[in-house]
């Protein structure tokens, strides 16, 4: 800085003095003080160039109050400028020998202690300089970022678990190469036929299987296929599109995907695009009662709902399955209408009156109130119920009335709708109109997995109950993979007819890679170590590799009691985002992402609890 600046007032025109000798006295001496304390500070600096930006601190920063109180109105009187130069020269003298006490201290300490320092007073400088609640280039709030436990795991000690889990790595490799030799840039893989797939559900939002899969990418270590689907989502995922989306499927693959990628790598483009993409979702939310719609036009906010779905309504595990992604946005972006919307929804649902404690899977977003009483805990259901419990979770247990809402349901789905076969497995029905239909599905298999997570804050002396309860489900969807051909499980089965655990209906039959029994095999294994649990998923793998594997990546199949496997030629999204991830971490150790510290959303992307988010 110009000597000139520290002494404003020799040109300053409306300063009137006591008389010109003293003050050309006055300024001498200044002058000396102030070049003796300049030449200090740059000895001082040679030591700590390039950022001893509180060295410098007590001369620059202080140097801006002279100036300012150097300069007086025009009706100053000259008693009054002496008594100013009388202040400043003790105000100058108290700086000087306190620059020089910082000096010699900061020659006292530890080059790491020096080091520590600088870089403490750089990050306090960038975030005043950004202000509270200030936004940064993207208009994101600052966060500063803390690389979490677990994102990466030991491997295991065992040299089976080891081997195992070694292969799972080559299974994913082998489905994400395929992907990419064949299909980059398109939302899935045709294996059999080596081309590109686009569901619907994804209007033109390419890339699908890229940010579905990035977190499997990085808790696998397989960095160099991580750092190209991040550089693919930096240069070519566009939201800006004229076409019809699932706010449901889009928000669990696309949202979900990046969150977890920000939460894992730190890479603020996953923040970025996860913000950009959570905005373009809330015109959905444009209804008379705030349920959103479950398809949106991302160009022209209009939204409506699938004309099959009870006369218009929105479906309880599209709506229901937006909690978790939500918070985060609103956390990540400063922007709590995120929270807001999501939060009604339970304002609405809270309002109405449940069938015997149940949840109808429709309900009008016009008139507030249930369509069809259908209710299932696997398609059209099952992730409404498992959000609550994962937000009441995600808040660090501080969400009482999601933890009361999910403990309520559950109770609800004990009394109505889960039943025991006659030769003992147990099973969740599905309730329409008050009738039972002795079908389970799939989807529901994901229960298992979901009654052990909660069993532990289950209320009264239910835990040990819940635990028993979650086994006999893992153990009912593993019946349901050994009871067919293939040794991989149907879409449906049904307990009904003197069958149990048996798909008898030929649209029942297929399987498309689905995640949920490896999913309740993971949490089962974390919560009881039960060996069981890892052979049961090793059978599974075994399965998926006899049958489904092809050259060109995974594919379902259509019947799963055909003595040959007959494709469906998809490689799903989720195949890589939830089943090989969840095999992976049923192999690993307990301490890769921890549940302390982690929820898994629907798509089994991992976000951090809510606790331990830091926002600057």
């Amino acid at each position: 800085m110009p000597v000139a600046t520290l002494l404003p007032f020799t040109a300053t025109p409306n300063r009137k003095s006591a008389s010109p000798t003293s003050f050309r006295l006055t300024e001498k001496f200044i002058l000396l003080l102030v070049f003796s304390a300049f030449i200090t500070l740059c000895f001082g600096a040679i030591f700590f160039l390039p950022d001893s930006s509180k060295l410098l601190s007590g001369v620059f920063f202080h140097s801006s109050a002279v100036e300012t109180n150097t300069h007086t109105g025009p009706d100053s009187s000259d008693a009054g400028s002496a008594g100013n130069d009388d202040r400043l020269l003790a105000k100058i003298k108290k700086d000087h020998e306190k620059a020089l006490l910082e000096a010699k201290d900061t020659l006292q300490k530890l080059p790491d202690v020096i080091q520590n320092d600088i870089l403490a007073d750089k990050a306090k400088v960038t975030k005043e300089s950004m202000g509270k609640g200030a936004k940064d280039g993207n208009n994101l709030p600052f966060i500063e970022y803390h690389r979490p436990p677990g994102a990466t795991g030991l491997e295991p000690q065992d040299p089976e678990t080891r081997e195992r889990r070694a292969k799972i790595k080559e299974m994913m490799k082998h489905a994400w190469d395929s992907y990419k030799q064949y299909a980059w840039g398109s939302n899935e893989l045709r294996p059999v036929s080596k081309h590109g797939h686009s569901s619907n559900l994804f209007g033109s939002i390419k890339g699908a299987t890229i940010v579905d899969a990035l977190d499997t990418l990085y808790i696998m270590e397989m960095f160099e296929e991580f750092d190209a689907a991040t550089d693919w989502v930096e240069k070519s995922l566009d939201f800006n599109v004229n076409a019809e989306v699932s706010v449901f499927e889009v928000n669990i693959r696309f949202v979900g995907g990046l969150l977890s990628a920000y939460y894992l790598s730190g890479k603020e483009v996953f923040r970025r695009k996860a913000v950009e993409l959570g905005e373009k979702l809330l015109p959905a939310f444009k209804t008379p009662t705030g349920i959103p719609w479950a398809l949106l036009n991302l160009k022209s906010g209009i939204g409506r709902n699938w004309p099959w779905a009870s006369g218009g309504s929105s479906i309880l595990a599209e709506y229901g399955t937006l909690h978790l992604e939500f918070m985060h946005l609103s956390r990540l972006s400063g922007n709590s209408e995120f929270a807001q919307k999501v939060m009604n929804i339970r304002k609405v649902l809270n309002r109405l009156e449940k069938p015997q404690g149940l949840y109808p899977n429709y309900l009008n977003p016009n008139s507030g109130q249930w369509g069809q009483h259908h209710v299932s805990v696997g398609g059209l259901g099952d992730s409404f119920y498992e959000y609550l419990l994962k937000a009441w979770l995600m808040s660090d247990k501080t969400d009482e009335e999601g933890k009361k809402m999910y403990y309520d349901a559950l109770q609800a789905i004990e009394t109505n709708l889960m039943r025991k076969s006659t030769n003992g497995l147990t099973y969740i029905a599905e309730w329409k109109g008050g009738l039972l239909e002795h079908k389970m599905g799939h989807l529901t298999c994901f229960a298992g997995g979901m009654i052990a997570l909660g069993a532990d804050g289950a209320p009264g002396d239910k835990t040990g109950h819940q635990m028993e309860q979650a086994a006999e489900i893992a153990r009912t969807c593993h019946e349901s993979y050994a009871r067919t051909t293939l040794k991989l499980g149907p879409e449906a089965f049904r307990f009904d007819g003197g069958v149990e655990a048996i798909a008898t209906r030929q649209n029942e039959k297929y399987f498309i890679l689905r995640p949920e029994v490896i999913e309740t095999y993971m949490y089962m294994w974390r919560f009881t170590h039960d060996p069981k649990y890892r052979e049961w998923g090793w059978e599974a793998v075994q399965a998926l590799e006899q049958h489904c594997r092809v050259d060109g990546g995974y594919s379902g199949i259509r019947d799963v009691y055909a003595s040959s496997p007959n494709y469906d030629d998809v490689q799903q999204s989720f195949y890589l985002a939830e089943t090989l991830k969840y095999l992976y971490l049923l192999f690993s150790e307990d301490d890769h992402l921890p549940f302390e510290h982690w929820v898994f959303n629907t798509e089994a992307h991992p976000l951090e609890l809510l606790v331990f988010l830091k926002k600057e």
